[in-house]
């Protein structure tokens, strides 16, 4: 008899703990709120990534290319003009410098992150040549993703 009561009981619990076993509307409520909060919070931010990693790709590349510009005039004694512009890096320039590496000095010449030449001027106003990308709109100046991205930006 006791052993029969005791099963009861079990049974009993575990019918009890089968319905208390789900969440109730309100504790799912709860649960999506908290998630819709921390989204709030956090999707502006992973939003913006992209067009700061784009600026940071810009610098990285206007860098690359000034060091190439920078070795073109080592090897030439002149820094490529402006009707050369970048492809003097990866091709032979008319005329052609008596020192001109082989190689040249770039494999290929970027395009900036939106797709869109980067803009040589030599000699440039701020300094020897001058390296520009017009940001996200393809325009001169522009704040924020549309800023322009330029050689003398670090100076």
């Amino acid at each position: 008899m006791i052993q029969s009561a005791s099963r009861a009981s079990r049974s009993t619990k575990a019918v009890r703990l089968r319905k208390d076993a789900g969440l109730t509307l309100i504790e799912l409520m709860v649960v999506v709120v908290i998630l819709a909060l921390l989204a709030v919070v956090i999707v502006p931010r992973v939003i913006d990534r992209p067009d700061q990693a784009r600026a940071a790709r810009a610098q990285s590349d206007i860098a690359a290319i000034g060091a190439a510009v920078n070795l073109y005039r080592l090897d030439t004694g002149s820094y490529p003009s402006t009707e050369q512009g970048l492809q003097a890096l990866t091709e032979r320039p008319t005329p052609a410098p008596a020192n001109w590496a082989d190689g040249g000095y770039l494999d290929r010449v970027p395009q900036d992150p939106w797709g869109r030449a980067y803009l040589y001027l030599s000699p440039g106003v701020h300094g020897p040549f001058d390296i520009v990308s017009q940001g996200a709109d393809g325009r001169t100046g522009g704040t924020g993703t549309d800023a322009d991205i330029t050689s003398w930006q670090g100076e």
